[in-house]
């Protein structure tokens, strides 16, 4: 970020230091001046849809600010196309609103000033951010409203997201050849070209993002705990690891999780299946399964009557490979990620 910072800052100097016939120092106050605007003008942007979602009951975590663009987390997706569009288009609302100010003030203040040199750049900054952000493709917000839009017509947010996000690569697309038309016909500047090529990059790998996203969505429904956790297969402390592992082969158990139980018969660790699996098969007799098992609280819990949506926010909250599945105060089983994984894309290679 800070190198295309200093590429921005460097190309809007040479520019301003001809319009005002600046020396050179000048010129680089000038164009830092200009990147502080744009990241200036990001951060109202992103406030607007912030402060659009909390007016409809939906928790922003944080706003995170790039050159480029930003980005507003959220707590959860909007409730109805409805808000979803109202949220989607109000950070360019913003910008839009702030640029016409900042064009009003270019045009009210006389040519060859700083200040309307300054109010310029301000012009520039949101007129920029609002036209470019309505473009009608993921990850932009043109294609957020592009999302509702095709949620409200067809009841199907996740065929809104894929939508949206095939109309985004088209946008990359365009974007590029764009950018390398202009540059051939003179029109914009060489030193331009690496940055404009990075936006449609960035455009496309988002898009992308947004597709997959999409897919992985869609498969939510298909998660089912009881029968996606390996089942447990319990071992005193202290049992020699390799006669852990036997007790499981014999019980029709290869893939069960080897859940250790104190005196008591109540457990305390999960062995880990890759720590054992790095002990040699020779020591594997006189090692216990204590000295490769990781204690119960170590690992996120889920209960086992959540439905797809809910392990998928368990798992955000809380990334880890495993996951103890629990019911009432029982271990009945163990998620391991790799599994989820699979289970949502299925066409994608997985370690077990």
């Amino acid at each position: 970020m800070l190198l295309l910072a200093v590429l921005v800052a460097v190309l809007y100097a040479e520019f301003a230091r001809r319009q005002l016939d600046l020396p050179q120092v000048s010129g680089y106050l000038i164009g830092f001046g200009f990147v502080v605007s744009l990241l200036g003008s990001v951060l109202l942007h992103e406030l607007g849809h912030a402060l659009t979602a909390r007016r409809y009951g939906i928790g922003v975590r944080g706003i995170t600010l790039e050159l480029l663009g930003g980005y507003t987390e959220m707590d959860r997706d909007a409730p109805s196309p409805r808000v979803d569009l109202l949220v989607s288009l109000a950070g360019p609302a913003v910008s839009a609103v702030l640029g016409v100010l900042s064009v009003a003030a270019t045009l009210a203040l006389p040519e060859g000033t700083v200040a309307h040199q300054l109010a310029f750049q301000l012009a520039v900054s949101n007129v920029i951010v609002a036209l470019f952000n309505i473009l009608p493709g993921l990850p932009l917000d043109g294609g957020r409203a592009l999302r509702a839009l095709v949620w409200g017509l067809t009841r199907d947010r996740h065929r809104g997201t894929e939508v949206a996000g095939w109309a985004g690569r088209v946008v990359a697309v365009g974007t590029a050849v764009l950018v390398l038309l202009l540059t051939l016909a003179d029109l914009l500047a060489p030193l331009a070209l690496p940055l404009m090529l990075l936006v449609a990059v960035t455009l496309w790998r988002g898009a992308g993002q947004s597709i997959r996203a999409a897919r992985v969505t869609r498969r939510f429904p298909l998660i089912d705990l009881p029968r996606l956790a390996r089942p447990v297969w319990p071992v005193p402390t202290g049992t020699p690891l390799s006669e852990a592992q036997r007790r499981r082969a014999e019980g029709g158990q290869p893939r069960a999780a080897l859940l250790v139980t104190d005196s008591t018969g109540r457990p305390v660790a999960l062995v880990d299946p890759a720590a054992a699996e790095a002990v040699p098969a020779a020591r594997r007799p006189w090692l216990a399964v204590d000295a490769v098992a990781r204690s119960l609280g170590a690992f996120p819990t889920l209960a086992v009557g959540l439905d797809g949506e809910r392990v998928m926010e368990a798992v955000q909250t809380h990334p880890g490979a495993q996951y103890v599945v629990t019911s009432g105060e029982d271990v009945v089983g163990v998620l391991h990620i790799a599994d989820l994984a699979q289970l949502l894309e299925p066409n994608r290679k997985m370690t077990s």
